[in-house]
């Protein structure tokens, strides 16, 4: 792929965040990334979505080095650097937001329950929430760190099957194999946290969906014998 479709595609994938009501102002970003060039495309930091164009768009290395690009990359790059690095090729695109309902249960420092099967037709188990950064951690290198949590919290997990997470205090952070499929999680995420939210207002004995259902679901759509949609 040319960088030129990167950018475009990055760029796409940054205007839906908009368009899909995940941003206010200038809070969030999407990314992508050319692994045989070893880069990846990223949202530049504090520009308005309306003066985004996919040529303002910055290109980085995997250590968050600018490659191409007049301005700064988005201040969240060395989080979505040290994930594509320590995930390979499970990882794609990268989306990090502020949206409103997965930022309360991140503010809250609570892991989504599965309750249903629209959760489970996305995220295999519950959408966890990882621990708050340290004061030495934040200090350091927080935006780094950020990674290094939420790959330390997905030890044992797999970010395919789970391709989101929340981090305490901060919101949510979701990826695929492409820009455009983060987004896509980053909606799923947000809707989610808004039903579960929901669930626990109207029945606060709600317990999650029993784990046969959740399977169902979540094997008929990206199971090894899956039969949802079309071939």
């Amino acid at each position: 792929m040319m960088l030129k479709e990167l950018r475009e595609e990055v760029y796409e994938a940054n205007m839906d965040l908009v368009k899909h009501g995940l941003v206010v102002f200038t809070w969030g970003n999407a990314s992508g990334i050319d692994r045989e060039r070893g880069v990846f495309v990223i949202k530049p930091s504090g520009v308005d979505y309306d003066d985004l164009t996919p040529e303002s768009l910055v290109v980085v290395d995997f250590d968050g080095n600018k490659v191409e690009g007049e301005l700064n990359p988005s201040s969240d790059t060395p989080t979505h650097a040290y994930l594509y690095k320590v995930w390979g090729d499970k990882v794609g695109g990268i989306v990090h937001t502020h949206s409103s309902w997965a930022v309360s249960w991140a503010q809250a420092g609570r892991s989504i329950p599965a309750y249903g099967t629209t959760h489970a037709d996305y995220f295999y188990g519950e959408i966890p929430c990882m621990r708050g950064l340290t004061a030495e951690e934040i200090e350091q290198a927080y935006e780094l760190n950020t990674g290094v949590v939420i790959a330390e919290g997905f030890e044992g997990l797999d970010p395919v099957a789970v391709p989101g997470t929340l981090v305490r205090n901060h919101g949510p952070f979701s990826w695929g194999k492409d820009a455009a499929q983060a987004v896509y999680h980053a909606v799923v995420l947000e809707e989610v946290a808004k039903m579960a939210t929901r669930t626990e207002a109207i029945n606060p004995e709600a317990g999650p969906a029993p784990a046969y259902l959740l399977d169902k679901h979540y094997m008929r759509k990206h199971g090894p014998n899956a039969y949802y949609g079309q071939k």
